[in-house]
C-alpha cells in the first residue's frame, strides 16, 4: 500500500464523511450539491491532515515507539517527519481552500471556525502543551467532527442554525469520539509510559471501555430523541453496535481491538447512512 494512503488513516474517515451525508439529507429541498462538495472536502482534507499532523507530534516526541496499531510513517521510518509535516500542511491547506470558497458563498464567519478547527487539529498532539496528551482530545472531537461538521453544513445550505440540526449533530459527535476511544484504550498502555495522558489513560481501562459502549448508546439514543419516526432505521446498526460494544467491554486488547477500530468507522458510515435517509424521507 502507498505510505501516504497509509498515513491518512481511511479508517478514520466516515467521522469526516457522516456529519456532511446527516446535515445534507436534512437540509431536504434546500440542499445545494456544490456546497455539500465543499463542506465534505473541508472534513475529510482536515481528518486526513489531522493524521499526518498526529503522526508527525507523535513520531518526533517519541509516543509511537513500541506502538501495537497501524505503521506510523514517521515512527517506522517510512518517511521524514519534514515529510510527514509537509503532507498535514498540504491538507490543511486543501481543507482551507474549500472552506475559503464556501465562507465565500454563504458567511465570513466560517473563516474563523476554519482558523480554529485547524489549530484544533495541530494542537491535538503538536507544540508543546498539546491537549490530546491531557485527556481533552474526546471533547475536540465531539466539537469539531460532531458539532460543527453537522451544523456548519446544514447552515452553509439553509442558511439557518435550528434545534434539530443540533440534536442530529450529537450522534455524529459521539460516534467521532468512540473511533478515538478506541484507538486510545489500545494504546492505553504505551501512552502512559511516555507521559501522553489520554482520557482512557486518565479513567482507567475498565471505564474508559464502559465509556465507549455508552458512547455507541447514547448515539442511537439521540438519533432517536429527534423524534421523527423513520430515525428507527438506525436500529439496523444495532447487531453491529452490540457487537463491537461486547467485544471492547469483554477485554480485547493489543492487535485485537485494531480491526475493532475499523467496524466502529464503518458503523458511523452505515448509522450516517441510515440516518440521513430518515431525514430525507421524513
Amino acid at each position: 500500500m502507498n505510505k501516504w494512503i497509509l498515513g491518512a488513516r481511511l479508517r478514520t474517515l466516515p467521522a469526516a464523511i457522516a456529519p456532511v451525508l446527516v446535515a445534507t439529507a436534512l437540509a431536504g429541498s434546500d440542499w445545494n450539491w456544490f456546497r455539500a462538495v465543499l463542506a465534505l472536502k473541508v472534513g475529510v482534507w482536515l481528518q486526513i491532515g489531522v493524521n499526518y499532523a498526529n503522526d508527525y507530534s507523535d513520531g518526533v516526541k517519541g509516543s509511537d515507539d513500541n506502538r501495537i496499531g497501524p505503521t506510523r510513517l514517521v515512527a517506522s521510518g517510512l518517511a521524514t517527519a519534514g515529510q510527514v509535516k509537509r503532507a498535514a500542511f498540504i491538507s490543511f491547506a486543501f481543507a482551507s481552500i474549500a472552506g475559503l470558497w464556501l465562507s465565500l458563498l454563504t458567511s465570513p464567519w466560517l473563516i474563523l471556525i476554519g482558523i480554529a478547527a485547524i489549530a484544533a487539529a495541530w494542537g491535538y498532539t503538536g507544540g508543546k502543551n498539546p491537549y490530546g496528551y491531557s485527556g481533552w482530545g474526546e471533547v475536540s472531537v465531539f466539537v469539531f467532527f460532531g458539532l460543527i461538521a453537522t451544523i456548519g453544513t446544514y447552515y452553509t445550505q439553509t442558511g439557518e442554525v435550528t434545534a434539530l440540526s443540533i440534536l442530529c449533530a450529537v450522534p455524529m459527535g459521539l460516534l467521532s469520539c468512540a473511533i478515538l476511544v478506541i484507538n486510545n484504550i489500545r494504546d492505553r498502555a504505551q501512552d502512559e509510559l511516555v507521559g501522553k495522558r489520554t482520557l482512557a489513560v486518565r479513567i482507567g481501562d475498565s471505564k474508559a471501555r464502559k465509556g465507549f459502549a455508552a458512547l455507541l448508546a447514547i448515539a442511537h439514543l439521540s438519533a432517536l430523541a429527534t423524534l421523527i419516526p423513520q430515525a428507527l432505521l438506525t436500529l439496523l446498526v444495532l447487531p453491529l453496535t452490540l457487537s463491537i460494544s461486547r467485544s471492547v467491554i469483554s477485554g480485547a486488547t493489543g492487535s485485537a481491538l485494531i480491526p475493532l477500530l475499523g467496524k466502529t468507522g464503518k458503523l458511523q458510515m452505515f448509522f450516517g447512512a441510515l440516518f440521513a435517509i430518515a431525514l430525507a424521507i421524513q
